[in-house]
């Protein structure tokens, strides 16, 4: 494993978790390939479960969709290992993001237990495990619930947080990560989709995903980075948007799902992520934990450095193959 990885992904391991960033980090090591690492995570997730069924609690607790980001990894090891208490962990994760979860008459469920808000992390959170476990109709009711209720239509871009109760935006900012949420979370989707036969809902997706990333490029700095709130040159630079969009372009690009006028804009943010990383591995400048409201470190910018360089070599090894495949013979 090339230096870079391996020091970002030791990073990751030492740092402490709430439930999304223990599923952020168990879903970039599932995509990596290493599957002792996403198992003994599960482990851990599902002994920190809260007696409803929500995973990988500890700090947090009014948390509703952040638990459930832990799932796809966690189905992942009920697979390959057949353990028993994972997969009651998993059944009983289900349960809550099918059943017990507070939510609208519509099915969309809130980010929160004590509160009727929908936040844009939420797209990212719930809907890629529903469908992984083959509720896709759930997964999408949900989705397109987050996506009707924060999509600003006129700047194609994806607000913060909406409050369903008092019918107004909590926080209408086009926060950078939130963004890099939604568009994570379509590019776990799609395939899915695609490969259940819900072509429709892949073209809206897709579309969205265009959207989102055509109206970005207009804010992406000159350096591949973008401002915390991307149209707001008043707050701070920060480094995972960047990650979040290139890891999305190149498996977009990979799937083929997104077409190669991206691929200049995702090499150069991941060039400007990769000059974050510092000797111990810490990817800098992202919206930083816990407070979120300044440049620094967290899990999630971890997390997505790995899935990042993961779906760039995936996507660099298909243009290999296909460039070998296509020469000519004696």
């Amino acid at each position: 494993m090339e230096t870079i990885i391996r020091k970002a992904a030791q990073a990751l391991l030492a740092m402490q978790r709430y439930s999304w960033e223990q599923g952020v980090a168990m879903q970039a090591f599932l995509e990596m390939g290493n599957k002792d690492v996403v198992t003994a995570m599960a482990h851990e997730a599902v002994y920190r479960r809260m007696e409803d069924g929500r995973a990988a609690t500890i700090g947090v607790t009014d948390a509703a969709t952040d638990p459930c980001s832990v799932g796809e990894a966690l189905l992942a090891a009920c697979e390959w290992t057949g353990d028993a208490a994972l997969i009651e962990g998993k059944d009983a994760l289900l349960e809550w993001a099918l059943h017990t979860a507070p939510r609208n008459d519509a099915g969309v469920v809130y980010h929160l237990t004590n509160s009727k808000q929908f936040w844009v992390d939420s797209a990212y959170m719930l809907p890629p495990f529903l469908a992984a476990a083959g509720h896709i109709p759930e997964a999408l009711v949900n989705f397109y619930g987050y996506v009707d209720a924060l999509y600003d239509t006129k700047a194609r871009l994806m607000s913060h947080m909406w409050d369903d109760e008092a019918g107004c935006f909590l926080r209408a900012a086009h926060w950078g990560t939130g963004n890099g949420w939604t568009l994570a979370a379509a590019a776990r989707l799609i395939p899915v989709l695609e490969a259940s036969g819900y072509e429709a809902d892949v073209q809206r997706i897709v579309k969205l995903v265009r959207e989102l990333l055509d109206s970005l490029m207009n804010y992406m700095r000159a350096d591949g980075l973008f401002y915390d709130v991307v149209d707001d040159p008043g707050s701070f630079v920060e480094t995972n948007l960047s990650q979040m969009a290139a890891y999305t372009i190149y498996r977009g690009m990979a799937g083929g799902w997104l077409d190669d006028r991206y691929a200049k804009a995702a090499d150069h943010m991941r060039t400007a992520a990769r000059g974050k990383v510092n000797a111990f591995g810490f990817v800098a400048d992202v919206c930083g934990a816990p407070s979120f409201d300044k440049p620094g470190f967290s899990p999630e910018g971890q997390a997505f450095f790995l899935l990042m360089e993961s779906a760039a070599r995936n996507y660099e090894n298909l243009i290999n193959k296909n460039c070998e495949g296509s020469g000519s013979g004696e």
